[in-house]
């Protein structure tokens, strides 16, 4: 029982994020940049309260659950103060649940990932106004798993993953949210509402499958990921919908499982001050540049991504060279 209240507390408060506080919100204010900018402001001070408040983590999850479903019987209607408010608890949860990871397996991870993924794109086309139960649904499940989560003393790090730099973590959640937040706006490309829904369920699980399935060395599996998004983004700006509906939700769930698996590695302190630059500076990073139409310049990423890849690669070998000689 609790590893079927992990798998849920994660699958959902996921559900949560990804279609109210990430597209709900944002389309009901109509990408209004001010006032969202609330969101995130609060998210930052959130991520970094999870770690200052001394209590312990359960009573932390509580707390800013609690919060969380109360702000959400006001949504969509929601002030500036709703916005920050909202912000703290979901930005406090998401270290929270990274830190909650550590206690799952690779299956339940697998699990967690596939069912947000999946109730996340088939719930994606319905009315962002009237999405309040939905919210209010998905928290209460989440607070409900929330009391049964299996109960350790001391939740240790996992050295069996590899760690990636912030900056390439930045670089990825960055790329997916410009591409990300320039799909949901666009008419030409519309994968969520052109009849890709199959499609994208499907390769997501798959890219999750593939993340937890196939080991293969750090540097090529950043040169990897960077190349995928780059067809992604080749995908859109030819209008590829089909092609892009595979290889997008590939390429994001494939990322984020490596992500989650670097992270944890990283104590409560380290994922607070991650979540910041992850979680809210690189995605808000994304929806400027799509709301100011700047994605025709994300290409220019790439360059920089491409040489940063290539460059650590050509380091690591001259190292082995040096260590052989």
């Amino acid at each position: 029982m609790p590893k079927i209240a992990l798998t849920l507390f994660i699958a959902f408060e996921l559900c949560y994020y990804l279609l109210i506080a990430q597209t709900g919100i944002v389309e009901y204010f109509g990408s209004n940049i001010f006032l969202i900018a609330f969101l995130p402001i609060g998210g930052i001070i959130g991520s970094l309260l999870s770690y200052y408040i001394k209590v312990p983590s359960q009573q932390k999850i509580t707390i800013f659950l609690t919060m969380q479903l109360i702000i959400t019987f006001f949504y969509p209607n929601f002030s500036s103060i709703d916005l920050f408010l909202l912000g703290i608890s979901v930005g406090a949860l998401a270290p929270l649940l990274i830190n909650e990871l550590k206690k799952a397996s690779i299956i339940e991870l697998g699990f967690a990932l596939s069912i947000s993924y999946g109730v996340g794109t088939l719930l994606f086309n319905y009315d962002v106004s009237k999405r309040e139960y939905i919210a209010i649904a998905f928290t209460l499940i989440a607070l409900l798993c929330s009391t049964q989560l299996p109960r350790l003393k001391e939740l240790k790090s996992n050295s069996a993953f590899e760690s990636y730099s912030l900056f390439i973590m930045v670089l990825w959640i960055f790329l997916d949210s410009a591409l990300f937040e320039t799909l949901s706006r666009d008419i030409n490309v519309p994968i969520w509402r052109g009849g890709y829904t199959f499609e994208i369920v499907a390769f997501h699980i798959i890219g999750v499958i593939a993340a937890l399935k196939f080991k293969i060395q750090k540097l090529e599996k950043e040169l990897f990921i960077v190349i995928l998004f780059a067809l992604s983004y080749l995908f859109y700006f030819l209008q590829e919908a089909l092609l892009l509906s595979i290889v997008y939700p590939f390429v994001i769930s494939y990322y984020n499982v490596t992500i989650l698996q670097s992270l944890l590695k990283r104590d409560l302190k380290s994922l607070a001050f991650y979540m910041v630059f992850i979680g809210w500076i690189a995605s808000g990073a994304g929806l400027f540049v799509a709301l100011e139409n700047l994605t025709l310049f994300v290409p220019i990423i790439f360059l920089i991504s491409l040489i940063k890849v290539l460059s650590s690669q050509e380091e690591n070998q001259s190292k082995e060279k040096e260590c052989l000689n």
